[in-house]
């Protein structure tokens, strides 16, 4: 297993600004993923927007021989999709845009589901519960709960709604790497696995199927697909474990309350 690095307060600070930075890339986004662009131009402005404006790395880029600076997934994508230029978004389809940034030596990590124009009752229930569920297991982080009780409240809220949590695919320890110890799962039983401690930082980003949770890699060596066909939702957040709780270090605009 990885290591787990906890962060000092000098360590935070930095993820902050990187996380800051994040947010601030999908608040540049948000009114260009609309129908008509394609995901490669997603790609591209963004890689531009973090180099240029914002004088920091697209980490994913490169990480693992990947070519490109985030991931577009499209409808019944689950995760790792890979951009392209002939992939053109349209009114119906929803989509996941990840993206990592790296600043002075750390990396934050988010995504975010767009819904392009109109789009099904069944698809905009599937990303909004998605949503909440992100937020069900954040919201189980504190110093003394465990990894189990972070799976558990998101594994919970996706069956009572009707769906199905991928498992192949987890959330991840970050900072000077993107990915660090420990995992963290969707799914799992209270009061099990790693206990928090303040310092920890990771990622929660939960895949949710419309369907059944089996999933298949696509000949690419990146998609993953669901097998049944069915809608794939996901978002994610870095979380730092704080003294009482815990701090989204990627938090936008618009979920600040």
């Amino acid at each position: 297993m990885d290591k787990v690095f906890l962060k000092n307060s000098a360590e935070l600070n930095v993820m902050r600004e990187s996380g800051r930075l994040l947010a601030s890339v999908f608040a540049y986004l948000d009114p260009l993923v609309k129908a008509g662009i394609s995901t490669m131009e997603i790609n591209d402005v963004v890689e531009r927007f973090i180099t240029n404006q914002l004088n920091a790395r697209p980490a994913s880029k490169g990480q693992y021989d990947f070519p490109y600076s985030l991931n577009t997934s499209v409808n019944d994508v689950v995760c790792h999709g890979m951009p392209s230029a002939t992939q053109f978004l349209k009114t119906g389809d929803i989509i996941n845009v990840d993206i990592t940034l790296e600043k002075n030596g750390f990396i934050a990590d988010s995504s975010k589901m767009y819904m392009i124009g109109e789009v099904s009752p069944l698809a905009k229930k599937l990303v909004e519960k998605t949503y909440e569920a992100m937020w069900q297991g954040i919201r189980a982080v504190k110093p003394g709960a465990t990894l189990g009780d972070i799976g558990f409240a998101i594994q919970q809220f996706a069956s009572a709604n009707g769906y199905s949590v991928v498992r192949e695919y987890c959330g991840h320890g970050i900072g000077r790497a993107m990915h660090e110890g420990p995992q963290i799962l969707h799914y799992g039983k209270p009061n099990s696995g790693l206990v928090l401690r303040e310092g920890m930082t990771f990622t929660i980003e939960p895949m949710i199927n419309q369907g059944e949770a089996k999933v298949k890699l696509k000949r690419d060596g990146w998609t993953v697909v669901t097998r049944d066909k069915k809608l794939s939702a996901q978002w994610e957040h870095t979380i730092a474990v704080t003294a009482d709780g815990y701090e989204v270090l990627t938090l936008r605009t618009e979920e600040r309350t």
